[in-house]
């Protein structure tokens, strides 16, 4: 229980939140946030709901619930989970458990015929390195365009404008890995 209040700092600083500004969303005091942030108070069920919608998280997450699979490094093929798809048929699957430790995230994105990123990734800051593992993907950085084949990669800042659509007849995947972590 005394280690919600490290998780809770860690994803606020992570979200680049100082605690006035954290506090203020989640209706409570500065000081009772590093209250809790140092253990020494615990907050409500309600004030933790609070907190982890601000943070972009679960209770559970908070709580730990997912600290044991976070010490277990493999993600078999029927544990990849979908974490975000579009409208023109792009699926993103995360290919790592949830751990506020790690400093990467890596995904498969897989696009069907002519779909792109549209909304997709795109709150993420930091570099990406992307791989193709099949089919072709067209990329646009800021004003220029790369079409890269199965076996190709591409590495890039977030900052920069982008754009990825799928070149091929068929599905197209890519490994998507970008740092620091975006929880």
């Amino acid at each position: 229980m005394n280690r919600i209040g490290e998780r809770i700092k860690k994803k606020r600083e992570l979200h680049k939140l100082n605690l006035n500004e954290l506090a203020g969303k989640v209706g409570i005091s500065p000081s009772a946030l590093s209250q809790i942030e140092k253990s020494k108070s615990y907050p409500s069920i309600v004030t933790l709901k609070s907190i982890a919608e601000n943070l972009h998280t679960t209770v559970g997450e908070l709580m730990g619930e997912n600290e044991a699979i976070a010490n277990n490094p493999v993600v078999l093929r029927n544990e990849m989970k979908l974490t975000d798809q579009n409208r023109s048929g792009t699926n993103i699957y995360l290919l790592s458990h949830n751990d506020t430790n790690k400093q990467m995230d890596t995904y498969l994105v897989r696009f069907a015929k002519t779909s792109g990123m549209e909304n997709l990734l795109s709150d993420t800051h930091g570099q990406v390195f992307c791989h193709v593992l099949s089919g072709e993907i067209r990329f646009q950085i800021e004003e220029k365009t790369y079409l890269l084949k199965q076996g190709d990669s591409i590495y890039f800042n977030v900052k920069s404008s982008r754009e990825a659509v799928n070149n091929a007849d068929g599905i197209s995947e890519m490994l998507w890995v970008q740092s620091p972590a975006n929880f």
